[in-house]
């Protein structure tokens, strides 16, 4: 999907996420991963101007080395709509992408994939957009319910069910924080998201990735709020 074809208005944003939501492959479709990237957008909720600060950080996938950087920023998109974030963020997300030194193999996406109402979270429409592996990292439940017990402890997992089905894993990355919510993006499978989370933890709540990204997110922001 190109961003010239993103709808301008939530109306065509929802008639268009059956279809978008339809080209999401659930399995693996991902060849070797030496460039790692996180993905995240900083925002004023209720800000007039509609801006979206982005951000992607390249890490090498081995030692987590840092490979380069970048923002983009952009204003006039979509208002604030619960289930139609994606279509806010992925824009300045793409941008930032195209100005990575390095194209990355497999991005995490602080946000949900198919842990969302209609299969369709950003994860998904930026792995979709992009035709790029993506995982979705999410700090908290849009849709679905822990199933069972999740221990205070490092690794503990538990399923997140919706609607008879398991669209998520609940992950405890590390004693005495809250889980965050691990879901399908694009072009891998649940097993192989899980398995790249834990792996790229560094022992924090949060991914390196998407931690490095969040970051840089918001230092784009800073850079263009006024003094």
């Amino acid at each position: 999907m190109h961003l010239a074809d993103f709808p301008a208005t939530a109306a065509a944003a929802r008639l268009l996420q059956p279809e978008l939501a339809a080209r999401v492959v659930p399995q693996d479709e991902i060849g070797p991963v030496r460039v790692v990237a996180g993905a995240d957008a900083s925002t004023l909720r209720f800000d007039p101007t509609r801006t979206v600060h982005a951000a992607m950080v390249a890490l090498d996938a081995e030692n987590l080395a840092a490979l380069g950087e970048a923002g983009a920023t952009r204003s006039g998109g979509l208002p604030y709509v619960p289930g139609l974030l994606g279509f806010r963020e992925v824009p300045p997300l793409a941008e930032a992408f195209a100005k990575l030194p390095r194209r990355p193999d497999l991005i995490l996406v602080d946000g949900h994939g198919l842990a969302h109402p209609r299969s369709l979270g950003v994860a998904c429409l930026l792995g979709v957009t992009l035709d790029v592996p993506t995982i979705g990292v999410a700090k908290s439940i849009l849709v679905g319910t822990v199933q069972g017990d999740l221990p205070d402890m490092a690794g503990a997992q538990a399923p997140l069910v919706w609607q008879g089905r398991i669209i998520g894993i609940a992950l405890r990355t590390r004693r005495g924080a809250n889980p965050v919510y691990v879901s399908i993006g694009h072009r891998v499978s649940l097993p192989t998201a899980l398995a790249w989370v834990v792996a790229l933890g560094r022992g924090r709540r949060l991914p390196e990735p998407t931690r490095l990204a969040h970051a840089a997110a918001t230092r784009v922001r800073l850079g263009h709020d006024p003094p």
